[in-house]
Formats: structure tokens, C-alpha cells, sequence
């Protein structure tokens, strides 16, 4: 009884105040009145040009963002407030494919046969040897762009040209830091590469040997040319030098009668002296 009681007086205050409120109205003067007019239509048509520029999500999409209602309240005193509701939606259940199960790639050691992920000859040459049977002094040595062409007969485009063209690393020059940086290949990649150019070893010695060959002539095709431009330097010198400090020792004087002149000769050089006597 109470409850209705309390329910009851509620409504009448409520309904009171509405009486209350359209007497007062009634009580105002037609300008007040007037006035509150426009201020309620300005507020109406500020709320639809409110609403109007608000973004508007497309049919057939769904979207998980909460979106606001508005809630009109009327003040009475000739304009409207907004209240913002939030609306509680469904948030749609994201669920999550499991990744991929990753199996990693082993390189077969090429020396002791096991596995292994990555080592300096894999990731540097393509060469598949593991670090624990890497030999730096002998097998797996490295070797200069310059060595690798001399002593394998190779030339630039056997090293960048051929496929696959053969990796290498750069090293600072150790005689001097201001020269270019050093090309270093893994010597036994250049052993194949130069298997591949010749064929055979075989063949690769006769090339080696039929270039030294050649070399040995023309080291001593220019060694003979020096030779001969030496003599021939110190014959001219010898020659001047005779012509110079060489003086005829002419011998007695003769008379040839036919010719009507006198003759002399040098006892050295054979050098005839012919003169007239006046």
C-alpha cells in the first residue's frame, strides 16, 4: 500500500508540473511566446542538419562500433537538448586461423654428413660445409681474384660470366689500406670452375706449360735485343773513339812520274797522301 501510495504521488507531482508549466505559457505574452517559437523550430532544424552531415555506414556491412543515440530533451523554455546514448551491440567473435607450422631448411654437411642451419662457407660461397669442418689452411682455402687467373689460367668472364657466377668476399689490402678492397674466392670452387674451362687437369697442365713456353721466348727474344743494342752501342763508341786518338805516321815520300804527283803512306792505316809540288 505504501509502495502505490509513493507511486502515485510521484505521477500527480510529475502531471502538476506539466499544468504548471502550460499555465505559465499561457500567462506569457504573445512576443515571449513568439520568441520561444523560433528559438524551437532554429533548435529543430539544428538537430536535422546535425544529424544530416553525420557518415552513415552502407547496407550490407556490419560494423562492431558502438554508435551513439541521441535523446531529445525538452527544456521549456523554447529550445531542445541532445543527450548521447551509447548503444551496446554484439561485438562479432574475431577467431583466429593457427599460423602455419614452420620446418626449417638443414643443409647437408658436404665433410661429416650431419645437419646443420647455416655456417661461413654456406652463407658466403653456396658452399654446403659446416663450420666445425671448415679448414681454412688447405681444402677450404680462399684465394685472390688476381692468384685464381694466373695459376688456373682463368679469365674475368670465366669468374663473373659463367653460370653460376662464383661468389666472393671483400678484404681490405693488407700492403697498403688506400688500394681497393681484394676479391677473395673459395679456392675450391675455382679448382671446378677451371675443371670446367679445360676440361680435364690434363689439359690444364699442357695449357700452363705451353705458356710458360711462350713467355720463355719472348723473355729471351728481348734479352737478345738488348744484347744486340749493347753491341752495336759499344762498336759506335769504340769507332769514335779510334777515329779520334788515331794519327797517321806517313812513310817516305814517292814520286810517281805518270801521274806527275807525290804519294805518301801511313804506315797504320794504309792512308795515301797525295799532293802536287809547285
Amino acid at each position: 500500500m505504501d509502495l502505490e501510495g509513493k507511486d502515485g504521488s510521484s505521477s500527480a507531482s510529475a502531471g502538476g508540473e506539466g499544468e504548471a508549466k502550460a499555465d505559465q505559457k499561457r500567462h506569457l505574452p504573445p512576443s515571449v511566446l513568439a520568441k520561444i517559437e523560433r528559438n524551437r523550430q532554429r533548435a529543430l532544424l539544428l538537430r536535422q542538419a546535425r544529424l544530416a552531415s553525420r557518415p552513415y555506414t552502407p547496407i550490407g556491412t556490419s560494423s562492431n562500433i558502438a554508435k551513439p543515440i541521441s535523446k531529445v530533451i525538452d527544456t521549456g523554455g523554447g529550445f531542445f537538448l541532445e543527450e548521447e546514448e551509447e548503444e551496446i551491440q554484439e561485438v562479432n567473435k574475431v577467431i583466429h586461423q593457427p599460423g602455419p607450422v614452420m620446418e626449417f631448411d638443414y643443409l647437408l654437411c658436404e665433410e661429416c654428413g650431419r645437419e646443420f642451419m647455416d655456417s661461413f662457407l654456406s652463407s658466403h660461397f653456396d658452399f654446403p660445409v659446416c663450420d666445425n669442418c671448415r679448414d681454412n689452411e688447405e681444402k677450404h682455402k680462399l684465394i685472390t681474384r688476381t692468384d685464381a687467373k694466373q695459376e688456373f689460367l682463368l679469365k674475368d668472364c670465366d669468374l663473373d660470366q659463367r653460370t653460376p657466377a662464383l661468389k666472393f668476399i671483400l678484404k681490405k689490402n693488407p700492403h697498403n689500406t688506400q688500394w681497393g678492397e681484394m676479391k677473395l674466392y673459395l679456392r675450391l670452387q675455382i679448382i671446378r670452375r677451371s675443371l670446367e674451362v679445360w676440361g680435364s687437369e690434363e689439359a690444364l697442365q699442357q695449357a700452363k706449360e705451353a705458356r710458360q713456353e711462350n713467355r720463355e721466348k719472348m723473355k729471351q727474344k728481348k734479352f737478345d735485343k738488348k744484347v744486340k743494342e749493347l753491341r752495336r752501342a759499344v762498336r759506335s763508341s769504340l769507332w769514335k773513339k779510334e777515329s779520334a786518338a788515331h794519327q797517321h805516321e806517313y812513310g817516305p815520300e814517292v814520286y810517281v812520274e805518270e801521274e806527275d804527283v807525290y804519294k805518301k803512306t801511313c804506315a797504320t792505316c794504309d792512308h795515301q797522301l797525295i799532293y802536287e809540288k809547285m
